[in-house]
């Protein structure tokens, strides 16, 4: 028999791993120790709906809107699980609390999970739930937020809604991975996706927003309703800010005034260059900083803030 070629450490070696807490089957565990058959259909078909919330400053922000939206994308992809949201809210929290995170990434998931016989047929699978917390990540570092970030606008074509509600939540990622190789190779920190006409779409995890004569746009076809997205309309409504949910051309974008994308995973974050050419000024523009300021004030607002118990 050939010898085998000797195993990485790269994937068993718990240092190898942020720190953190995961759930699943029932119990919670170190990060490291948490695992998914390989027969799951959530990984070998992708078939599965997620969630992300963000813990700051010792306290969830807009947790139930991320629950409601996991529910929904469950429903919509015909899986079910025994907990309900409070249920959920409280495994996340303990999550949460047993990592000792103050500022934490907390995914939750539900995937198609498995079936005895390894039924084709989805309604034979067992739904699986799993959550974790790990350090809170951002879409770009502290450089990127201080200078802002280059995107690339790539020829990539979004996966269309009519193939996979883009509303809900899931892993069907090889668009946004290849649109980052190609943002890559062209020097850039991220990529931007375009849609089946030509326009703007998103980023890979992030929506786009541009500002043009002080009025905000961003993409209302084929990208995901981000919570953060919503928190941007509800935020220039108090600014007194117009807005627009609106197809937004290439062009368009290019020649906007300022430009910044947002994401659970980051917040609001400035773009500064786009294909290697400036946004304006090339600087950090004034209505998006005091976007930027307005989202991480709301952080303190009580109504937004659900503490954890640690």
């Amino acid at each position: 028999m050939r010898k085998l070629p000797k195993l990485s450490s790269r994937h068993t070696d718990h240092r190898s791993y942020p720190p953190g807490i995961a759930y699943m089957d029932g119990q919670y565990l170190p990060i490291h120790e948490a695992k998914l058959s390989v027969l799951d259909y959530g990984f070998l078909h992708s078939d599965a709906t997620y969630d992300v919330a963000h813990v700051w400053g010792g306290a969830f922000f807009k947790l139930g809107d991320h629950l409601d939206r996991f529910f929904n994308g469950m429903n919509a992809l015909h899986m079910s699980i025994p907990y309900n949201k409070l249920q959920i809210m409280e495994i996340l929290h303990n999550c949460v609390a047993l990592s000792k995170l103050k500022n934490a990434y907390v995914e939750f998931i539900c995937t198609r999970g498995t079936s005895p016989n390894f039924s084709r047929d989805p309604r034979d699978a067992e739904n699986r739930f799993i959550a974790f917390a790990i350090p809170f990540g951002s879409v770009a570092n502290k450089e990127q937020l201080e200078c802002g970030l280059h995107l690339a606008i790539t020829d990539v074509v979004r996966i269309p809604p009519s193939s996979v509600d883009p509303t809900v939540k899931n892993y069907h990622w090889l668009d946004m991975v290849k649109g980052l190789y190609a943002a890559y190779e062209k020097g850039a920190d991220t990529a931007i996706l375009i849609d089946v006409n030509g326009n703007v779409s998103e980023g890979p995890g992030f929506n786009i927003f541009s500002i043009n004569n002080g009025v905000v746009s961003t993409p209302d076809a084929s990208v995901l309703l981000g919570i953060t997205r919503q928190t941007i309309f509800d935020i220039c409504e108090e600014l007194e800010v117009r807005w627009h949910a609106q197809d937004i051309t290439v062009d368009k974008l290019k020649t906007a005034d300022e430009v910044f994308i947002t994401s659970t995973a980051g917040g609001v974050m400035p773009v500064t260059r786009i294909d290697d050419q400036p946004i304006a000024s090339g600087n950090i523009g004034p209505l998006s900083k005091r976007i930027m300021d307005a989202y991480w004030q709301m952080h303190n607002e009580g109504k937004h803030r659900d503490p954890v118990k640690y």
